[in-house]
């Protein structure tokens, strides 16, 4: 604070130090003037604007320092009056600002909560008619129609879906509800909901399930288990081998993992698959791609301390394993 002070008094030091030399300098060319009286004069006036230099030093910078300290938020309470007229000048612009960065800030809230409200009304609303659409493409007797139809329909409802829990991910704790959960009744509505795109693509399933049911919340780890899955068929090749969906206990800890053998994932893009938008660097031309799935998966199981990982070879399939958490771990979450 000193060095940045000196510069902001620079003009006036300079003109000082001009004064006294310029004194000095008409006492040494004038005879008649006394030079070491005026040395003396100098010096007495130097020492007093030095003790000056310091008392306005401490005075003029307490403000300054208050306002570098601060956090950077827009509470001023901790800021202490200004001194001088220029630092009012400062603290009111700066209180004025804040007052209206608040207003603007909690005004985008409030649009921003409606929005969200909008859009998951108008999701719930959408449900409707697909609700209606499946019932009629049941009742179609062409099957090539049908399937056809049926796909593009699954395709729309999962993302719906995926929209639905996006909006809803950052208020996610207030949504939980910890239960004991059955994975294979859970596992298996998601293949069967998934049972037409599976049939159009000639690709099953193998299922084995040494744990049935783990502590979690059941509409959120369907969410992330019907992410890993549509992955997992979305990049499976026609006909190519079963993917495999397992549950096993490893050191207390309960582990799901979705095995498919598609064409894998670059090592380079392993680290990034759950940021949000990637894609792929192999396969940008994939216009279908979000690169919000993933991302989603995570971020909801982060929220319910699940870990969940990845490992592939590229075209030789990749692996997503979920760990979940202990019970114990479980009841933080909830505060229990």
């Amino acid at each position: 604070m000193i060095r940045r002070y000196l510069v902001e008094r620079r003009s006036w030091l300079l003109f000082f130090l001009s004064v006294q030399t310029l004194v000095l300098l008409i006492a040494f060319l004038d005879k008649a003037i006394p030079f070491g009286p005026i040395l003396y004069i100098v010096f007495l006036t130097t020492t007093l604007f030095l003790i000056f230099f310091v008392f306005r030093y401490n005075k003029e910078t307490h403000f300054y320092k208050q306002l570098e300290q601060r956090n950077n938020n827009l509470d001023l309470t901790s800021i202490e009056g200004a001194d001088t007229p220029l630092e009012s000048i400062v603290e009111t612009s700066m209180r004025n600002l804040s007052e209206h960065l608040r207003q603007s800030a909690s005004w985008h809230q409030v649009a921003l909560e409606q929005e969200k409200d909008d859009l998951l009304a108008w999701i719930h609303e959408v449900k409707t008619p697909l609700t209606a659409m499946r019932l009629m493409m049941d009742r179609l007797e062409d099957e090539t129609m049908k399937t056809a139809l049926t796909y593009e329909w699954l395709r729309i409802h999962l993302l719906l879906d995926r929209q639905l829990h996006q909006k809803r991910l950052p208020f996610m704790e207030n949504d939980l509800y910890i239960e004991q959960v059955n994975l294979e009744s859970l596992t298996y509505a998601e293949i069967k909901t998934l049972k037409t795109w599976c049939i159009q693509k000639g690709i099953g399933f193998d299922v084995d399930f040494e744990v049935t049911e783990v502590l979690s919340d059941a509409k959120w780890l369907a969410f992330i288990l019907r992410q890993l899955v549509t992955n997992a068929v979305k990049y499976s090749d026609p006909h190519a081998a079963e993917i495999i969906i397992r549950s096993r206990r490893d050191n207390e800890r309960t582990i799901l993992e979705v095995i498919d053998h598609g064409r894998g994932i670059e090592p380079k893009d392993l680290s990034r698959i759950f940021d949000k938008g990637f894609t792929s660097t192999a396969w940008h031309q994939d216009s279908a791609a979000t690169g919000m799935g993933l991302y989603l998966a995570k971020k909801a199981a982060e929220s319910m301390l699940i870990q969940i990982t990845v490992s592939s070879e590229p075209g030789s399939g990749t692996t997503f394993t979920l760990t979940f958490p202990q019970p114990n771990e479980v009841m933080r979450i909830t505060g229990m």
